[in-house]
């Protein structure tokens, strides 16, 4: 039977190499040109702690790493906070594995961002593309991509699943405005880049809701907002440039102890010359006998209510110093409303 299917087998053979490859559907091509246009921006970082032995030997200890992408051509890379925290050096592998010594130059603990520096092979840094808008919608097609331990780039789709997520982040403040996506996120991804279907940056992923450690289809990520107001400061600055009004609160038993479960902030001490000062807040004060007077207590920003510090940390992160505000305040059962303009805190 073989014998007389011989002479019928080539030709089919060659018909069937013959036929093209199955046609991609749009949003195939669309994923597949994302890709290839940005896995060049994004990068391996490792961060290293050095110790030392009885003899004062130094040795290099891996702490961590995850993913960076390439924010501007003058060598700065974009990572999460948590991947170098407490690192002493970094490496940045680009994709054709090119290794590069780094240098931490600035960090947000509060909002998960942190900035690298290196110095060489500057002209093989290929920065992402910033969105030029900062509208997102749910069900906006999102793409994730990253380079985890270093094996090679990777990349998952998914769409925006919600907006306005409020995460706990590694500083123990809650980072608001968060994007929540069901594009696949692994440990090895944070700090990468997430893209919408032109492929520019609309967010920086960062962590998963996960009791196993692995992708539930539940990631989130620090939207492009944050980002483009904060980066331009940490590199200049080495820091967030935070407004404030001169005041220290007080957190924790005190609060409890003086105002129970009430909501609001107990103002402390308010600075002499503060803007706080000259709007007339009042802190506490301790009168003859030890006995403590309560002053007031912050219950609103604006349109913001505050219940605690980590919302009128919240709050205040959505103004810049010179912004005029009106402050909220309960004093002595009844509220006041004082208008108050914010100042750079160090």
């Amino acid at each position: 039977m073989m014998t007389l299917l011989r002479p019928f087998v080539r030709p089919i053979l060659f018909l069937l190499l013959s036929l093209p490859a199955a046609a991609l559907l749009p949003d195939e091509e669309n994923t597949i040109k994302v890709f290839k246009e940005n896995a060049a921006s994004v990068v391996y970082v490792t961060n290293v702690a050095i110790t030392q032995n009885a003899y004062m030997d130094e040795f290099a200890i891996p702490q961590g790493s995850g993913s960076g992408y390439v924010w501007d051509e003058k060598g700065h890379i974009v990572t999460n906070y948590h991947v170098v925290q407490g690192g002493d050096a970094f490496l940045v592998t680009l994709q054709d594995q090119t290794q590069l010594e780094a240098r931490l130059i600035g960090a947000d603990p509060t909002k998960d961002i942190a900035v690298l520096e290196v110095k060489k092979d500057l002209k093989k840094l290929k920065p992402v593309k910033l969105s030029a808008s900062d509208i997102l919608q749910v069900g906006q097609k999102t793409i994730a991509i990253g380079n985890p331990f270093g094996l090679d780039h990777t990349m998952t789709t998914g769409v925006i699943s919600a907006l306005g997520r409020e995460v706990q982040g590694v500083s123990g403040v809650t980072i608001r405005d968060m994007i929540q996506t069901d594009a696949a996120i692994n440990p090895g991804n944070s700090g990468g880049p997430l893209l919408d279907s032109d492929g520019n940056l609309i967010g920086m992923n960062t962590m998963i809701f996960s009791r196993s450690g692995a992708s539930s289809g539940i990631g989130f990520a620090v939207p492009v907002t944050f980002i483009k107001r904060l980066v331009p400061q940490l590199i200049q600055f080495g820091k967030v440039i935070r407004p404030g009004m001169g005041i220290t609160i007080l957190t924790g038993g005190q609060k409890f102890y003086l105002i129970g479960d009430r909501p609001g902030v107990v103002v402390n001490v308010v600075s002499s010359g503060s803007p706080a000062e000259q709007a007339g807040l009042r802190g506490l004060r301790r009168q003859q006998g030890g006995r403590v007077v309560l002053g007031d207590i912050i219950v609103g920003i604006d349109s913001f209510k505050i219940n605690d510090f980590d919302d009128l940390y919240n709050a205040f992160d959505r103004y810049k110093p010179g912004d005029v505000v009106t402050v909220k305040v309960l004093r002595g059962g009844k509220t006041a409303s004082l208008r108050v303009t914010l100042i750079n805190i160090q």
